[in-house]
């Protein structure tokens, strides 16, 4: 049996192809879109935009002298770093689980499609935003390998961001299909399953 030697970097190194591989989904499917017919300003997509950034930086970045933001939360321990890593990767695999079910639907920004259709199959007959969902585990999961105290602020930093962001979808969505989402909100959470 090959014993695979466990660090910090490497495993952080992992963590860094899975978010590729998500980037490049991204990228690949971008192309398939559907035309829009209402669009946030850009303003608003700088309003979201601008703090998952910021977010992913924090949670990255390796040259600055953070003092106190640097303070270690987990014990530097392999378990730590294979836990934050499979959290990663099923982070990750929902994103593009639910990206793939969103189609030709699916916008980085705040929009709705000439088209558009209310999406209520695969992740998003529990979840109303799985994408969002599948980042902020994966990103659980990265700030675990990380193990500093940046990348939790840097969580908290996305999760606002995501959740001010799917309200504003909502609010598209609602305009676009009245009751038909008010029903699928009724039966659905928004970034974990309804438990009722």
């Amino acid at each position: 049996m090959i014993a695979i030697e466990m660090t910090p970097d490497k495993t952080s190194q992992w963590a860094s192809w899975l978010w590729l591989t998500l980037g490049t989904v991204w990228l690949v499917m971008w192309f398939g879109m559907k035309k829009a017919k209402k669009v946030e300003t850009p303003w608003e997509m700088a309003k979201h935009g601008l703090p998952v950034m910021l977010g992913f930086w924090l949670l990255y970045e390796k040259s600055w002298n953070w003092s106190w933001l640097n303070l270690k939360l987990f014990p530097a321990a392999p378990a730590v770093w294979w836990i934050g890593l499979a959290l990663t990767a099923i982070g990750v695999a929902i994103s593009i689980w639910a990206r793939l079910t969103l189609g030709a639907n699916w916008s980085g920004v705040v929009t709705l499609k000439k088209g558009h259709e209310l999406i209520r199959k695969g992740l998003y007959r529990w979840i109303r935003h799985p994408i969002y969902t599948g980042i902020l585990i994966g990103f659980i999961g990265t700030a675990l390998i990380k193990g500093h105290l940046r990348g939790w602020i840097g969580f908290v930093i996305v999760w606002a961001t995501f959740y001010f962001k799917a309200r504003r979808e909502e609010n598209f969505l609602r305009q676009e299909f009245g009751d038909g989402f008010e029903e699928h909100a009724r039966h659905t959470g928004m970034f974990l399953p309804r438990v009722t």
